[in-house]
């Protein structure tokens, strides 16, 4: 059901009662039902309508984390996305296109720090061939064996076979050869032909995003799948997008996890607009709301991320009882937000004394989502739990495609 369809369907009353037996029981929940949850007057209800959901898929209090790193491998990019304050066109003097060698060393800083993965995004860079991507994961997986590469959104991918002049698959295949796994979500922003077309014209159709994650799941890559939204979107487009998610997971059950942000003006061309029109910032009580409509909605995806940075330490710690179960990444280096002038900082400390303050047990994970350690609670003097991952590392990196 599109946003179009849905937006002229009747708007249904749904009785709470209902609701919550539909969920307790694991029933699918139609559009018409998202959108009025994404309406729904008292959050209170969505948080307990989430938390069923939430412990549904992962039972128990624990909330996990990922100590990472997120650089930027170029700024260089010829896509022209209107809310966008980090890339520059090819030829601009602060253009930037960093070393494998590089890329390396940054990853070799983070490992230092405790970092498992290396979260690694750029812009599309059409001087860039093949070959470079390919021995970025072939030297990191090499040299820094101890991080995880999880390198280069679907929208990256999908440029970089068009500047090859070959097929997606074969881009995805050279990847994984090198010795990658997974793939970030970035770059789906809202999965609507209408808003697309307003934020992201070169990006293309939903279907651009959509289809090069089928592929990466038939190849065997694991993904997460991502939301930006608080801009030009509507209730409608929301559902839309989680409804569209949903429809690729029930047919490759390649995601992960989850994981929505709001959109942060700053210095970005989309700020302009949106001033002009006078829509200002989401407050955290939409993020809530599309955090528990997204628990509620993916059914059949495990995790759903609340996002400490993006949204605030405060917030983050909400979204854990609107339906999330991770707290995200510790994010070393960060620079995109940074660009468009929002920029939080926090420890692995931090984030261990942010999800107890939140009353839930934190525990370390990998980019996979096996634990690696269950931080005992505070003032117990038990130690974190061993060291051991619930499944072997080796075997993750060893999955076999889905298809």
């Amino acid at each position: 059901m599109t946003a179009t369809s849905l937006a002229a369907a009747p708007t249904a009353r749904f009785a709470f009662d209902d609701l919550r037996q539909r969920v307790a029981n694991g029933a699918r929940l139609d559009p018409p039902a998202l959108l009025a949850l994404l309406r729904w007057p008292d959050p209170l209800d969505l948080a307990e309508l989430a938390a069923l959901a939430r412990y549904r898929h992962n039972p128990g209090p624990v909330v996990t984390f990922v100590v990472d790193t997120n650089p930027n491998y170029t700024n260089v990019c010829d896509t022209d996305c209107t809310f966008c304050a980090f890339y520059r066109p090819p030829g601009h003097p602060e253009a930037y296109t960093l070393s494998p060698a590089d890329v390396v060393a940054r990853a070799r800083a983070a490992a230092a720090r405790g970092a498992r993965t290396m979260l690694l995004q750029g812009g599309h860079n059409p001087a860039l061939p093949l070959s470079y991507y390919v021995e970025l994961v072939t030297r990191l997986r090499a040299e820094v064996p101890s991080v995880h590469p999880h390198f280069f959104s679907p929208s990256e991918i999908a440029s970089l076979a068009r500047y090859e002049g070959i097929p997606v698959r074969r881009v995805l295949e050279a990847l994984w050869a090198a010795g990658q796994r997974t793939l970030p979500g970035g770059g789906a922003e809202i999965l609507t032909a209408r808003v697309r077309r307003r934020l992201a014209p070169k990006k293309g159709a939903p279907e651009a995003w959509l289809d090069v994650m089928r592929e990466a799941h038939r190849v065997g890559f694991r993904t997460t799948a991502t939301m930006m939204y608080g801009h030009v979107e509507e209730d409608e487009d929301v559902v839309e997008h989680l409804v569209r998610l949903r429809a690729l997971q029930d047919e490759t059950g390649g995601f992960l996890a989850f994981i929505p942000w709001s959109f942060k003006p700053g210095a970005t061309p989309l700020a302009r607009h949106l001033e002009h029109v006078g829509r200002v910032s989401d407050a955290p009580t939409r993020y809530l709301r599309i955090l528990a409509v997204a628990r509620l909605a993916l059914d059949n995806v495990a995790h759903v991320q609340a996002s400490w940075f993006s949204e605030g330490v405060k917030a983050g710690q909400l979204g854990l009882h609107f339906g999330a179960d991770d707290f995200g990444g510790t994010l070393i280096e960060e620079n995109v937000l940074r660009a468009a002038r929002h920029d939080n900082r926090t420890t692995t400390d931090d984030v261990i004394s942010t999800i107890r303050e939140a009353g839930f047990v934190p525990a370390e994970r990998t980019t996979l989502y096996d634990i690696v350690r269950v931080f005992a609670p505070e003032g117990t003097g038990a130690p974190a739990a061993p060291e051991e991952e619930r499944h072997d590392h080796q075997a993750a990196l060893a999955h076999r495609p889905l298809a």
